[in-house]
């Protein structure tokens, strides 16, 4: 591996660890195309190691939450539960999807990902969380729809999971993206079982930096979240998910 691109994983490492932790969410979906366009990985190879290192620095983000005493175990691990068949489903097709489907699909779920942090969890999510209590069917809903994502395009969905746990499950906006991360690694798990085989012809030698630093950054993301306002970050992660959403749809017309 040349200096340059060691140099490239490090920093995308980073930025992924640091997204995931403070968010709870936005580090897998810059995950894929960067082993895509930075790293050279082919679009199959770039969602199962997404899911390596989504279930790396996930961990590495949960264990700090944990310690803070946010993480809901007993609501996350329900919502988990819907996803994990989903998860493995999906995860066991989506090598046979054609390299531009999954390039023009995970384009449309960064442009997802975006709007939803732009409108910044959503005043709307945090009156209903206020009103509702978890619900059985909307929790085995979301939950299964996030793991087919996660199974599919190797994203964690935590854009998804966090509005998705404060307006079922009725949680707080702390315990939401802590209780995400907990979600994020049962449906990567899952998925990544399903894949089997298929992560033997991942370069290793690009894998590891770039997780390396990504499970760092998680770590020190929690703590970024603390000085720096959640919408602030959320519009500067927005705007790079705009950016990753063009370019890949721009390599998928063109």
């Amino acid at each position: 591996m040349t200096l340059p691109a060691l140099a490239l994983a490090l920093a995308a490492g980073a930025v992924v660890g640091w997204s995931l932790g403070a968010l709870g969410a936005g580090g897998s979906i810059l995950t894929v195309p960067a082993l895509i366009y930075l790293l050279g990985f082919t679009p199959a190879e770039a969602t199962t190691a997404s899911l390596l290192i989504v279930t790396a620095t996930s961990l590495t983000a949960l264990a700090a939450h944990a310690r803070a005493g946010q993480v809901r175990w007993k609501a996350g691990s329900v919502f988990a539960a819907a996803g994990l068949l989903p998860a493995a489903a999906a995860g066991a097709v989506a090598t046979e999807v054609p390299p531009a489907v999954l390039t023009g699909a995970f384009a449309a779920v960064a442009a997802a990902a975006a709007a939803v942090m732009f409108r910044g969890a959503s005043a709307a999510a945090a009156d209903e969380a206020e009103r509702g209590g978890a619900r059985p069917l909307r929790t085995a809903g979301a939950g299964a729809g996030l793991g087919a994502l996660t199974g599919l395009l190797g994203v964690g969905g935590g854009f998804l999971a966090v509005p998705a746990l404060r307006t079922v499950l009725a949680l707080p906006i702390r315990a939401a993206v802590a209780t995400s991360l907990l979600v994020i690694v049962a449906n990567a798990l899952a998925a990544l079982a399903a894949r089997g085989d298929t992560a033997d012809g991942i370069h290793w030698a690009a894998l590891l930096p770039f997780a390396g630093t990504a499970a760092l950054g998680a770590w020190d993301g929690r703590r970024l979240a603390a000085r720096v306002p959640a919408g602030v970050l959320q519009r500067i992660f927005a705007a790079v998910l705009l950016t990753v959403a063009a370019v890949m749809l721009a390599d998928t017309l063109l």
